[in-house]
């Protein structure tokens, strides 16, 4: 198998891409991941969701982040505010400059730029997750020592994805709607880059 780095893309690429780049500019602003977080005193739940254009965002009016913060000062973790995260302030930003990226790989039709535009987003893709984890764990494990509640040994680091039980209280972590749709726009923008580098052999091009 020859595979093709060089040339332009089919028409049917071009509007995949172009696809590609409605959904990330979607995603800019929307929510990217929440956190459910389930415990006795609280049946109604509670649910923090990060990404969109408040960054940090603790559901109507906020009140949901209020509740978080109360419990987090019991077990001696920070507290969570919105304009603490630099990250999550230029998040949306970031996103809507790959929806450009992928608009102007489609309009110019050539492979190097969708290429590029696949390699970037990767490694966007894994950097945020680092943060994300860094993010958690900071906050998991850098405890008050004068907390009110103290178990030796525990940490409160929440999943990246997946649920946890952590003392009294379940916690859920998982994609929101722009997650999925970021999920979406890269396998989107790497079926292009396959199907036109020749990985698919084999299938005709439209």
């Amino acid at each position: 198998m020859t595979l093709n780095f060089k040339g332009k893309i089919s028409k049917l690429s071009m509007i995949l891409l172009i696809v590609a780049a409605i959904l990330t500019g979607i995603a800019a602003f929307t929510s990217l991941w929440r956190i459910d977080i389930a415990a006795p005193q609280y049946p109604e739940g509670m649910v923090m969701y990060i990404g969109g254009l408040k960054g940090v965002d603790g559901g109507e009016d906020g009140i949901d982040l209020e509740k978080i913060n109360e419990l987090n000062h019991y077990v001696g973790m920070a507290q969570i505010h919105p304009g603490d995260f630099w990250e999550f302030s230029v998040l949306p930003y970031v996103l809507l400059a790959f929806a450009v990226f992928f608009l102007v790989a489609a309009v110019a039709r050539k492979k190097g730029l969708s290429i590029a535009a696949l390699v970037a987003f990767g490694i966007f893709g894994v950097l945020g997750f680092i943060d994300f984890y860094h993010w958690t764990y900071v906050y998991g494990h850098n405890l008050d020592p004068s907390a009110p509640i103290k178990v030796p040994g525990m940490a409160y680091q929440p999943p990246i994805i997946g649920v946890k039980q952590l003392l009294n209280m379940t916690v859920m972590s998982q994609p929101d709607l722009g997650g999925y749709l970021l999920v979406v726009s890269g396998l989107l923008v790497a079926f292009v880059v396959f199907k036109e580098i020749g990985v698919f052999a084999g299938k005709k091009k439209a």
